[in-house]
């Protein structure tokens, strides 16, 4: 793990990578230093052998309460050019990356659980985008994505109150998979990013581009774009080792090629 100092914390468990937001002072809040942090650790996940899951969560009991907003009246911008909000929100990791939300979660923090492919949060977390009350919009995913995610009336309600939901509320909308009891959302994070972890790897980042981008595609395309994306993983060495494994009855060891 980095040092205590830094504003973004990162470790490995096993194959799973977890990155720490790391601002308690200021509610995980997010300003230019922990936007780099957080693009240079998912680069570090999509480029490492070892790493096959990451985990993003904040310290201290809170997710992240969104901007800076005294570091955004300073000219500051946490944006990575052609990525995004902390470097996530408009190009994603290759590989999964879960949320794992204790307490607040809200405006621009919000929008990084909106990037991760699967959120757990504690029973106490609280979510929401409430840029509309500081005369704001949350334009890093969340009035463009919201919509996607969960029923229209429901997303229309939270962007234009601005007002949260809690972790209940928000499995129920299917915004979280799964609520822990408060302080258990990291651990809970992390073992479901293990049992990921254990599948092929070549096949789960195949999966999550073709779910992700489908949305994108017409149906024509999607098929195109699908076979493309699949031929080499039906193609590998991991895709005789699966059926081969199963097969002998042993688990299977992938070599993601």
């Amino acid at each position: 793990m980095t040092g205590p100092g830094d504003e973004v914390l990162v470790e490995r468990r096993g194959a799973v990578q977890v990155i720490t937001i790391n601002r308690p002072h200021a509610r995980n809040a997010l300003d230019g230093a922990v936007s780099r942090g957080i693009a240079a650790a998912v680069d570090e996940l999509d480029a490492s052998d070892e790493l096959r899951v990451g985990v993003l969560t904040g310290a201290g009991g809170t997710f992240s309460a969104g901007m800076d907003l005294k570091a955004f009246l300073r000219g500051e911008r946490p944006w990575v050019e052609g990525r995004g909000l902390c470097g996530i929100t408009e190009v994603p990791p290759r590989k999964p990356l879960i949320g794992a939300a204790e307490g607040w979660a809200l405006a621009g923090g919000f929008e990084l659980l909106l990037a991760c492919d699967l959120v757990v949060a504690s029973s106490t977390a609280r979510l929401g985008v409430p840029e509309v009350k500081r005369s704001l919009v949350a334009a890093a995913g969340g009035a463009l994505l919201l919509t996607r995610r969960v029923p229209h009336a429901v997303a229309m309600e939270m962007l234009l109150t601005g007002d949260p939901i809690d972790a209940a509320r928000a499995a129920e909308i299917g915004l979280v998979n799964r609520v822990t009891d408060e302080g258990g959302a990291l651990d809970a994070a992390v073992e479901l990013a293990t049992v990921i972890a254990a599948n092929a790897p070549l096949a789960v980042v195949a999966t999550k581009r073709i779910a992700r981008g489908s949305a994108d595609w017409t149906t024509a395309q999607g098929w195109a774009e699908q076979a493309a994306l699949t031929a080499p993983v039906f193609a590998s060495q991991d895709a005789r080792e699966g059926p081969t494994a199963f097969a002998e009855k042993r688990p299977p060891v992938w070599t993601g090629r």
